[in-house]
């Protein structure tokens, strides 16, 4: 088991969270109450399994307020903040989720409208919406590149041409080859939501386009080392681009230049897998599914690559529980005392349960057709 499996768990970016900037929290808006009396009377009352669930829930809501309002005034006041800041809010917003599933399991009625983050409804309360927009706007901020980091103008269509480029190097077909590219922009989404050069609120590892470490970011510097004469000679204009952006980076950390931290990322932990592609299209022919797989790479890579080398990916199960506390870590089977108690799973279902994560691949699909198009 490598090394990133154990780190990635406790420093995952604020990625698994599919959201946008938004407003402020209404902190008297949020709290969930029992049913209102009706012409007929009083509803029934609850039991007292329902109604510790529900105030569970309702601490719950208000323990994650208090650490958005704490983190929101340490940064307008221009105060220290603390080390790992996101990890807290990550961890509340996590409670906040578990604890309103624990709520529609024992109180089915509390099940409400549709979010506009597309959760389902049993596992998120949309009446918080404006809790998560404050949280994904403070990660922005805490997250934001340094200083000296090197942008790309073009950065969704570098991911693409360099999963490709690399695909081919690795000896698919063109179809094939654009699969990967298109994986490939989905494990930017899902990283760091399409933000290039960005921090790492919860780790102190990890940073850069793809989230890697400085390990791995050697081990793909060498990786690619030993491809790039077989990509200058199918595709010049790559190998040009690359070479100006290894000038520009010159000492500077890698993951802190766009293009080579993604570049560097993809060999390092993605490419030996990409000669798969055609097998895995075969067993999963949903692109986001795909995507998920390739995700897996980056949370659990030991057990995702013997699923793949098994023959038999959907069926393979995982039993070890310090992988199912990996995959909880990221978000996967950690919503409310069911999940949670799991002692197994299949890739079919831990494919399924990735639900957090579909909003990302949706988002890198339609910005794939788009470069698809422009190519």
């Amino acid at each position: 088991m490598r090394r990133r499996e154990f780190i990635k768990a406790l420093g995952a970016t604020a990625a698994g969270w599919p959201l946008g900037a938004g407003a402020q929290t209404q902190p008297d808006q949020l709290r969930v109450e029992t049913a209102s009396p009706t012409a007929q009377g009083q509803p029934p009352a609850l039991t007292e399994s329902q109604s510790d669930a529900l105030n569970t829930y309702n601490n719950a809501v208000d323990d994650f307020k208090s650490i958005l309002g704490q983190r929101r005034a340490q940064i307008n006041s221009n105060r220290g903040l603390p080390n790992l800041p996101g990890q807290a809010l990550y961890l509340a917003r996590i409670n906040m989720m578990s604890a309103y599933k624990d709520l529609t399991d024992a109180l089915p009625s509390k099940i409400g409208r549709p979010n506009k983050f597309g959760i389902p409804p049993a596992y998120f309360d949309a009446d918080s919406e404006p809790l998560i927009d404050e949280y994904r706007t403070l990660f922005d901020i805490m997250e934001a590149p340094p200083a000296n980091a090197q942008n790309s103008d073009t950065p969704f269509r570098d991911v693409v041409d360099l999963g490709i480029a690399i695909a081919q190097a690795k000896g698919l077909d063109a179809t094939n080859a654009e699969a990967a590219g298109r994986i490939s922009l989905g494990l930017f989404f899902a990283e760091t939501n399409g933000k290039q050069n960005v921090g790492n609120a919860r780790s102190n590892t990890y940073k850069g386009s793809l989230q890697t470490g400085p390990s791995e970011d050697r081990s793909g510097q060498k990786e690619w080392a030993a491809i790039k004469k077989s990509i200058r000679a199918f595709d010049p204009a790559l190998s040009a681009r690359d070479e100006m952006e290894e000038a520009r980076v010159g000492n500077l950390d890698h993951r802190l230049n766009h293009w080579t931290a993604v570049r560097d990322a993809l060999v390092s932990a993605h490419a030996d897998l990409f000669p798969q592609i055609p097998a895995i299209v075969n067993t999963l022919a949903d692109p986001i599914d795909q995507m998920k797989l390739f995700e897996l790479i980056q949370i659990i890579p030991t057990p995702t690559r013997a699923a793949v080398k098994s023959g038999n990916l959907t069926n393979y199960k995982i039993s070890d529980p310090r992988i199912m506390g990996y995959v909880r870590n990221n978000s996967i089977f950690t919503f409310g005392q069911a999940d949670r108690a799991r002692k197994s799973a299949t890739f079919r279902e831990i494919l399924d349960a990735m639900w957090l994560f579909n909003n990302k691949f949706e988002r890198a699909i339609s910005k794939f057709n788009e470069i698809r198009v422009r190519r």
